[in-house]
């Protein structure tokens, strides 16, 4: 990827507030890198499209600046800002076909000669023999990927995407995501990914930024994100967490010691991003497949150095990769554990008694005034934001 950072987008204390009062943005300072692939991630009225639409120009900020590279585009409207923006609905020409549907933006300019850059996009999107059709003669995937073209034939610095595989079904969204990774890795540009779906965004994004009430939660590389995240919300939106309340005991080197119920759990202090002295509250906070599940009479069979609490198994649901179950525990009600369904155990049915071990490197800490449950309400349909 490229370094030099003359094209990066820029927001400096962006916000923005609606006559009626309310706040879809608050002041937000935001990098995106030239060349990168980003995403801005949350649930509607999060404030995510409200972002997109005033780096395109589409919304006026009520403070702050938009800097495309060097230059600020701020008060220019979207015709004279070097961006393209590719909304759900595509809005493809219907009287068109695919090739002048293309090549409409290179016509509005007065460019005469667009076959070699209309058959150059054809082929980017893997749609040549396609040329002459219409809209409605393609599936939506096709129509999004036309819709993908006629927009980068501009030569846009940035090309923002509203939402764009929210209309197409769960197995052709999956197709979509690699194919337009694909095309940002081909092309270069800067990609900004308007999206309330968490897989969505950690498929194709290099950076994630989490939104959530108008402010960013928390950016960084999906993996980042997933494996360390600094707030319940974070912890909840992006996948699931498992949260435990427990009370700081002391400190072994790098490793806290946490009192739970009657028991004890240790966490990596680098992994803790809430108040380590001694008697602290914190929110222990596990993912469902890094826990793994033995049956209370293989209890002696597990290592010593790893973090355990007992239970019982409430439910279980076989879904083909893996037996997802719900644990009843002194310290949790509801405890989620996905199990990878290599060597099944027979007797890991409702009613067993079970010990809950993992590995005390993948317990992330969180203070404890903050709400479990935030994030955890997932958005299906995403609406204006």
């Amino acid at each position: 990827m490229t370094t030099d950072h003359g094209g990066d987008v820029r927001l400096t204390g962006i916000s923005k507030t609606y006559d009626n009062g309310f706040t879809a943005v608050r002041p937000l300072d935001l990098t995106v890198p030239q060349g990168s692939f980003f995403a801005l991630l949350g649930a509607s009225g999060c404030g995510k499209t409200t972002t997109l639409r005033m780096i395109a120009g589409l919304e006026e900020p009520t403070t702050g600046t938009v800097l495309l590279g060097d230059q600020d585009v701020t008060s220019l409207p979207p015709y004279k800002r070097p961006v393209n923006t590719v909304f759900q609905s595509y809005a493809l020409f219907p009287h068109l076909d695919i090739f002048e549907n293309i090549a409409f933006g290179l016509r509005r300019r007065g460019i005469k000669s667009v076959k070699k850059q209309v058959d150059e996009m054809l082929d980017l999107v893997q749609l040549g023999e396609h040329a002459r059709k219409k809209p409605h003669q393609l599936s939506g995937g096709q129509q999004q990927r036309v819709a993908v073209a006629r927009a980068l034939i501009n030569h846009p610095k940035v090309l923002l995407l509203d939402e764009p595989l929210g209309a197409l079904d769960l197995k052709l969204r999956r197709q979509m995501q690699l194919e337009l990774k694909r095309i940002q890795t081909e092309v270069g540009i800067t990609f900004i990914h308007v999206t309330h779906d968490q897989e969505e965004a950690m498929t194709m994004a290099d950076t994630v930024a989490v939104m959530n009430a108008g402010v960013v939660e928390q950016l960084g590389a999906p993996t980042d994100l997933y494996e360390n995240p600094r707030s319940t919300f974070v912890a909840n939106f992006l996948g699931t967490s498992n949260f435990i309340e427990a009370e700081i005991a002391g400190r072994a080197g790098d490793e806290l010691t946490l009192r739970a119920g009657d028991g004890k759990l240790s966490l990596p202090a680098e992994r803790c991003s809430a108040d380590t002295g001694a008697g602290g509250k914190v929110l222990v906070g596990v993912r469902p497949e890094k826990i793994s599940l033995t049956h209370a009479d293989d209890a002696g069979t597990i290592p010593e150095d790893r973090n355990r609490i007992t239970g019982t198994i409430a439910d279980s649901s076989f879904i083909g990769v893996s037996t997802q179950y719900v644990i009843d525990t002194p310290l949790s009600d509801s405890f989620e554990v996905y199990a990878q369904n290599i060597e099944r155990d027979g007797r890991l049915t409702p009613g067993a008694e079970v010990v809950l071990h993992w590995n005390p490197a993948h317990t992330f800490g969180l203070d404890a005034d903050q709400d479990a449950e935030a994030g955890v309400e997932k958005v299906s349909e995403d609406t204006a934001a």
